[in-house]
């Protein structure tokens, strides 16, 4: 497993704006798209390319092209507000949506309901094999996990993580479960409290999104 966490200075500058109490709902969505942005084009550096042949207005040359089918799958709530960035770059993917709630006392995954086939139809899906996990926050790394686990019995061949803010914790448990993963981070962050928040992150993300009063 590799694990790769931005370093650009936009990149700091966004996640502090998300980081702050005070960010309300709408910009807290503004920033997180803009940090998604970054993301998907750090991402794209792990999809496949083919050559084809265009026409410039002036004569015929071989034009670079990404792979035409790749699979993003947001957990949801907070994973849909990384999936607008992400189709910026990569309009042709799939979608397929996976829903957890977590378990207050034990903090694992409790799952819902996903468009996620049990497997992918060769037939119908020739091309498949790059997905893409969006979820803002990897914590203890348990939905994240679970989704791992559901795309590789649909046989997608390569998986990457890609997510806001992560924790330690969060991490060591890809490593050991997924070491065949791919991590992408925005930032990398000190520890999980007792209510298994990273610390000093930036709260709840989907409440944060999505805020219901």
């Amino acid at each position: 497993m590799s694990i790769h966490v931005l370093s650009e200075n936009l990149a700091k500058v966004l996640l502090t704006r998300l980081r702050e109490k005070n960010t309300d709902s709408q910009e807290f969505r503004k920033t997180l798209d803009q940090l998604s942005l970054l993301l998907a084009i750090k991402s794209t550096e792990y999809l496949e390319c083919y050559e084809q042949d265009i026409e410039t207005p002036l004569e015929t040359m071989s034009g670079t092209f990404f792979e035409d089918t790749t699979v993003l799958v947001p957990i949801m709530r907070a994973g849909s507000g990384m999936l607008p960035g992400f189709q910026t770059f990569m309009p042709k993917s799939l979608v397929w949506h996976l829903s957890m709630s977590r378990n207050e006392k034990t903090f694992e995954p409790i799952f819902k309901g996903s468009t996620i086939p049990e497997m992918v139809d060769e037939a119908a899906f020739p091309l498949i094999h790059t997905g893409f996990i969006l979820d803002p926050i990897l914590a203890t790394g348990g939905s994240a996990s679970l989704a791992i686990q559901m795309l590789k019995k649909a046989c997608i061949t390569k998986i990457i993580f890609v997510g806001i803010l992560g924790a330690p914790e969060g991490v060591a448990r890809l490593q050991r479960e997924h070491p065949d993963v791919e991590i992408i981070l925005a930032g990398l962050d000190r520890e999980l409290n007792e209510h298994a928040y990273i610390l000093p992150g930036l709260g709840d993300a989907g409440d944060r999104l999505f805020p219901t009063r």
